[in-house]
């Protein structure tokens, strides 16, 4: 799976889902396919998300093409270290075009799953190219705190960055939820953390974060971007918090 966004898989062997599908050049088999969607499903009930039938054929596309994904353009502008460890960077994205779509849970958990199972289909054959268009990472989660700084908005963003093959001519969601969006040069402050993303775990990382650079004005407080790298069968897989300067 080049990313999913449903977590805690800890107890179910991943690894070895993928590589009967990933080492295999020919398609998936039916008992391969049910075990696949039966691994989805049991995850998705530790999270109150319900994984249906209609996901096999996304859920073993992704698992088959794990290996190729396209990185997200950004430029380093600068590099915080302490002691000769990487604290955090401070990056620029260029403009270009993002599938997004929101979604309003009560769980943080259950808005990134449901969006992102609706982004697999788009990727995977549900648009107007009719074809998979390949996998970009990081896909970003945009979160907004609430009013008194202690939760999260119940609306979440999940943005998947087009491939560079279809910047210039994006094709269209057959879902009306996601919609193609152009989005302006982004310039961010960013730390790597490890492991899963829930709204405990990243509240905790926007804390860490905030210790470290002292107040700012230049930086929008109150909205973050959570950056997921890597599937959940990797145990200690990678994620980054991003701090967003209002001005590029």
């Amino acid at each position: 799976m080049a990313l999913i966004s449903i977590e805690d898989l800890a107890e179910l062997d991943d690894e070895q889902l993928d590589d009967e599908v990933t080492d295999n050049s020919q398609p998936a088999d039916e008992e391969q396919e049910e075990r696949l969607l039966a691994h989805w499903q049991a995850v998705g009930r530790t999270h109150q998300v319900n994984v249906p039938r209609e996901m096999t054929g996304p859920i073993v596309e992704m698992t088959r093409r794990n290996q190729q994904m396209e990185q997200v353009p950004f430029v380093t502008i600068a590099t915080h270290e302490k002691m000769g460890e990487v604290i955090y960077e401070e990056r620029v994205y260029p403009p270009g075009k993002w599938a997004c779509i929101t979604v309003g849970e009560k769980m943080y958990e259950q808005s990134i799953s449901i969006g992102f199972m609706k982004l697999m289909r788009f990727i995977c054959n549900e648009n107007s190219a009719g074809r998979y268009l390949g996998m970009t990472v990081p896909v970003v989660n945009g979160i907004t705190m609430m009013e008194d700084g202690r939760a999260f908005e119940s609306e979440v963003l999940t943005a998947f960055y087009l491939p560079a093959e279809f910047q210039a001519n994006p094709p269209q969601s057959a879902d009306p939820d996601i919609t193609i969006v152009h989005r302006d040069s982004m310039r961010v402050i960013t730390r790597v953390f490890f492991g899963t993303t829930t709204e405990e775990t990243i509240s905790r990382q926007i804390s860490l974060l905030w210790e470290l650079l002292g107040t700012s004005d230049d930086i929008h407080q109150g909205q973050y971007m959570v950056a997921v790298y890597e599937n959940p069968g990797v145990p200690s897989r990678r994620n980054e918090i991003w701090f967003i300067y209002r001005n590029p």
